[in-house]
C-alpha cells in the first residue's frame, strides 16, 4: 500500500506519494484551504487535480498539512474530501501547517518555527508539540513578514509615490496596474493574499536597492519583533523558517534575525521532503 503525505499553503499543495517499494513521487494540485472552500468545492479540486496523478496506486494513509487546519471543525473538510475520491484508505491525519512545518524544520529537536510564504505564522515546538503559539488575524489584520504582506506594501508605496521614482518607472512598465484593477483583486475578489503576494518577484528582482533591500528587512523584523520576540524561549531556542519568502529572501531574513537578537537556525522551501523522512522512519 502507498503513503501520500502533503504540504498545502494558501497557493499550493505539495504531494508526495510514497509506493510500496520506497518510491517518492512528486504531485502538485492548488491550494487547499478549510476556511475557504467547502467540501464540495475541495473534493472537485482533489478528483481533477490530485487523483488522476494517484489512481494507480493503492494508497491507505493520509497525512495532511495544510494552512487553516487548525482543529477537528474545519479538519474535516479535507479529511472528508479525501476519503471521497480515495474511498480506500485506512489512516486520515489533518494538521495544521504549522506542525507540518515544525517536523520538517526540526525533526524531534525543540525549537521555534515560523511560516514566510504567502501567508506567515509562527510557533514554539517542543520537540514532540506545538507547545505555544500565535493567534494568526489573516491577510488583512496580520500576515507580517509574508508574502502577501510585502506585495501589499509594495503596492501601497507605489500609488502613495514612496517608492523612489526609478523603481516606480520600472513598476509601472512591468504590471501596468492602476486604481480600479487594484481595488477589484483587493476587495471583489477571493484570494487577496495569493493576488498581492505575486508583486514579489519584482522585490526579488530589485532587492540591491537600497529602497526594496529596506523594505524587506522591515517587514522581516516587523514579524520578529511583533510575534517571535514575544515567545520565552525566543532567547534560548534558535529560530527556523519555512516557505517561499523565507528561501528566496533568506539574506535580509538572515540581517533581521541579527538585528534582533535572535539564534538563526534552518530555512528551508518546503517542509514536504523531510516529512517523508519523518514519516517513514516514523
Amino acid at each position: 500500500m502507498s503513503l501520500l503525505i502533503a504540504d498545502s499553503g494558501s497557493t499550493k499543495t505539495d504531494w508526495r506519494l510514497v509506493d510500496t517499494d520506497g518510491q517518492t513521487h512528486a504531485i502538485q494540485t492548488d491550494g487547499l484551504n478549510p476556511y475557504y472552500q467547502s467540501t464540495a468545492q475541495m473534493t472537485e479540486t482533489l478528483r481533477q487535480q490530485l487523483l488522476p496523478q494517484v489512481a494507480h496506486a493503492t494508497v491507505r494513509k493520509v497525512f495532511f498539512y495544510g494552512t487553516g487546519c487548525t482543529g477537528p471543525a474545519v479538519n474535516h473538510i479535507v479529511s472528508d474530501s479525501l476519503q471521497e475520491i480515495l474511498p480506500g484508505l485506512q489512516v486520515v491525519e489533518v494538521n495544521s501547517d504549522m506542525l507540518g512545518a515544525a517536523r520538517g524544520a526540526t525533526g524531534h529537536e525543540p525549537g521555534i518555527v515560523c511560516i514566510l510564504g504567502t501567508g506567515s505564522n509562527a510557533c514554539c515546538y517542543d520537540g514532540a508539540k506545538i507547545s505555544r503559539g500565535i493567534q494568526s488575524l489573516g491577510f488583512w489584520l496580520g500576515d507580517e513578514g509574508s508574502g502577501g504582506y510585502l506585495g501589499k506594501t509594495l503596492v501601497r508605496d507605489f500609488f502613495q509615490e514612496r517608492l523612489p521614482a526609478d523603481l516606480r518607472e520600472l513598476f509601472q512598465a512591468r504590471y501596468a496596474l492602476d486604481r480600479p484593477t487594484l481595488l477589484e483583486n483587493a476587495y471583489q475578489k477571493p484570494y487577496p493574499n495569493r493576488y498581492f503576494a505575486a508583486f514579489t518577484p519584482f522585490l526579488s528582482d530589485h532587492l540591491s536597492h537600497p529602497y526594496i533591500a529596506g523594505l524587506v528587512v522591515d517587514a522581516f523584523t516587523l514579524f520578529l519583533t511583533t510575534y517571535v520576540k514575544r515567545f520565552p524561549e525566543s532567547g534560548q531556542w534558535p529560530v527556523h523558517f519555512v516557505g517561499s519568502i523565507a528561501y528566496y529572501f533568506a539574506e535580509p531574513l538572515r540581517i533581521a534575525v541579527q538585528q534582533t537578537g535572535l539564534i538563526m537556525g534552518n530555512i528551508l522551501k518546503a517542509p514536504v521532503e523531510r516529512l517523508v523522512e519523518f514519516h517513514k522512519n516514523s
